[in-house]
């Protein structure tokens, strides 16, 4: 959601924030803006749009002297998108600045309580209401710290924040409740940021941040402390192993399609140190004191959400282990959780950050169920939550649109499933060795097929640009990969899309079909094809054009065919997705639409 950075020390302060704030892009945003202090007073510069507008702001301030700034990027939760809604926010007094990422739930009530002993406002947003709350607690005689400190244990909801204050104007103070904010510790530099990348050219050293706490830090210290009684907290720091190079586009037009194409890598990374010698067995250690669940639930949303439902057909056929897959924000408020007591839960989470699969995470937690967890963020909420995490380790993924993380989620599935089999024994030394030399094949695949793979999706861009509707269909494993193609069209080109599993079309869907509503056909040389080549029919019946994703060697009659490699079911699958994913991107890159940030959408999702 929205982006905050936050920097102490030596260098000019606001090129460096602006700096972080682009890099944090990617997060969404809709205005934003930049606080730094400057001869007694605290200057606040804010926009609405893209960061060229804010910069041309800035262009008119004096700044040189200021070391310590702090900015934001908002995505508008409330109040609409305008520049009086745009952070940072002064307190009334113009002594205190705030950014904030989060929503406070009780802000109307402390509004109502502040107004009616003359504080006044200016804009919609909760912000600008816990900004005047530290502001009254400081007034009050309290220090800032505890007037940042009691504030905050007055406003209930989630939050990271950001504050400076005219009388320290070398200091930034800082929380997290609930939203993610990493300490970046430099030489003779202190930064604090919604994600990693933002600082990342100048240091690799981080702290992550726990729920409940609250950090000063200045140009050569810091202080990490407990919000509910000030006293001190000891963290760790961690050294970031990939470089700012992994976050920059490498001569690609877009993020995605980088992300795209840097997928052999991330199969290749995350099969590194999993195979046993002989490629007879997957390790996975982080399991290896687990017992293997009587019943999984797997939840998630977005397109985790699609590789859980995908992952499951492995997790069943292969290992044996009843699967359940459920959209994290219907699971957390079911009256009833039936867990049973040798279940386990598997939270699936890209950013590891995700509002509503962090919230079923604790509820299952709470019912003293074991709760694996599958992310990508080393030190995110949720891998410091789960009773065990295993990362994907897809790196960084900066486009919007989830590529590389879903293929690193489904590899991931795939050895669990491995795993699992193997220490049950349903699946004997031979047929594992089999599945995992196919894994092991995938990158060299598909690192030959991928730049005719994105040349057909480019031909068949032209044809179907001007679609309104598309329809995605699939079954078994397939009907996972028709939701995602599905949702990938939405979210990047909006085109109205739906995925449907294909014997699903004849009881009502069907109706939709006409000359100009195509149809993109999952029809893979599989146990199903049969099924499928069936629908497909029905669907030409009724003038519909199809897209047909097959393999070479099928018998298959279509308006448009578009073979790829062949591999054997359900691990066709990663060379379908790409597919899919390329499909969307060029759609949207030909209709013209800014394919890295789409609009309305944020990549980590860290409200409700």
């Amino acid at each position: 959601m929205c982006g905050i950075i936050g920097y102490a020390g030596h260098r000019p302060a606001v090129p460096v924030v602006v700096e972080g704030l682009r890099r944090l892009e990617y997060r969404g945003y809709d205005s934003a803006g930049v606080a730094f202090g400057w001869q007694g007073r605290l200057c606040v510069v804010r926009a609405k749009g893209k960061l060229a507008a804010l910069e041309e702001k800035l262009a008119q301030e004096p700044m040189a002297t200021a070391t310590c700034a702090m900015g934001h990027t908002r995505w508008a939760t409330h109040g609409i998108p305008a520049e009086r809604n745009a952070h940072p926010h002064l307190s009334n007094d113009g002594t205190l600045a705030l950014v904030h990422n989060g929503i406070i739930e009780n802000y109307q009530e402390i509004r109502a309580r502040l107004s009616a002993i003359g504080y006044s406002f200016h804009s919609e947003t909760d912000t600008e209401v816990l900004v005047n709350l530290i502001s009254y607690h400081r007034r009050g005689g309290q220090d800032i710290l505890s007037a940042f400190a009691t504030a905050l244990r007055e406003a209930h909801g989630a939050y990271a924040v950001c504050l400076m204050e005219t009388a320290s104007p070398e200091v930034i103070y800082a929380a997290r409740m609930a939203a993610p904010l990493i300490l970046g510790v430099g030489t003779g530099e202190h930064f604090v940021a919604s994600d990693i990348p933002a600082f990342l050219p100048y240091t690799r050293q981080v702290i992550f941040l726990e729920d409940g706490e609250l950090i000063r830090a200045t140009p050569n210290s810091y202080k990490i402390l407990r919000l509910e009684d000030l006293q001190p907290v000891t963290r760790q720091e961690q050294t970031i192993q990939w470089d700012i190079q992994a976050a920059q586009k490498g001569g690609y037009r877009h993020f995605m399609i980088k992300e795209i194409f840097e997928q052999p890598r991330v199969i290749s990374d995350g099969l590194t140190g999993r195979i046993a010698p002989g490629k007879r067995a997957i390790l996975l250690p982080e399991l290896d004191g687990l017992p293997i669940p009587e019943r999984l639930h797997i939840v998630a949303c977005g397109t985790s959400y699609h590789s859980g439902l995908w992952g499951r057909h492995l997790l069943e056929h292969w290992a044996g282990v009843p699967v359940q897959v459920e959209i994290a924000s219907e699971f957390r408020y079911r009256e009833r959780l039936l867990l049973g007591k040798n279940d386990m839960v598997l939270v699936i989470s890209q950013s590891g950050e995700t509002a509503d699969t962090l919230a079923a995470l604790r509820r299952a937690r709470q019912q003293g169920t074991t709760v694996l967890g599958l992310c990508n963020v080393v030190g995110s909420s949720i891998a410091r939550e789960a009773s065990a995490i295993i990362y994907t380790q897809a790196g960084p993924e900066i486009s919007v649109a989830s590529t590389k993380a879903m293929c690193s989620q489904m590899l991931m599935l795939s050895m669990m499933a491995l795993y699992w089999a193997g220490r049950s024994a349903r699946m004997n030394a031979s047929a594992c060795q089999k599945q995992i030399a196919l894994l092991d094949d995938l990158p060299a695949m598909l690192e030959e097929a991928l730049p005719s793979m994105h040349e057909r999706a480019r031909q068949l861009s032209r044809i179907y640009a001007q679609a309104a509707s598309f329809f995605y269909l699939g079954r078994g494993h397939c009907f996972a990969l028709a939701l995602e193609g599905a949702l990938k069209l939405k979210e990047l080109s909006y085109i109205h899309a739906e995925g449907y599993s294909a014997g699903e079309m004849k009881h009502g869907p069907i109706a939709l079909i006409d000359p100009d509503f195509p149809t993109f056909a999952l029809a893979l040389d599989d146990d199903l094809f049969p099924k499928v080549k069936s629908n497909i029919v029905e669907v030409q019946a009724r003038q519909g054009k199809v897209i047909a994703l097959t393999n070479p060697h099928v018998d298959l009659h279509v308006d448009d065919r578009w073979d790829i490699p062949s591999l054997p079911a359900p691990l066709s699958a990663f060379t379908a997705l790409p597919a899919l994913q390329l499909f969307s991107y060029e759609m949207a890159d030909y209709l013209g639409k800014d394919v890295d940030q789409p609009r309305n959408l944020a990549k980590s999702v860290t409200v409700e």
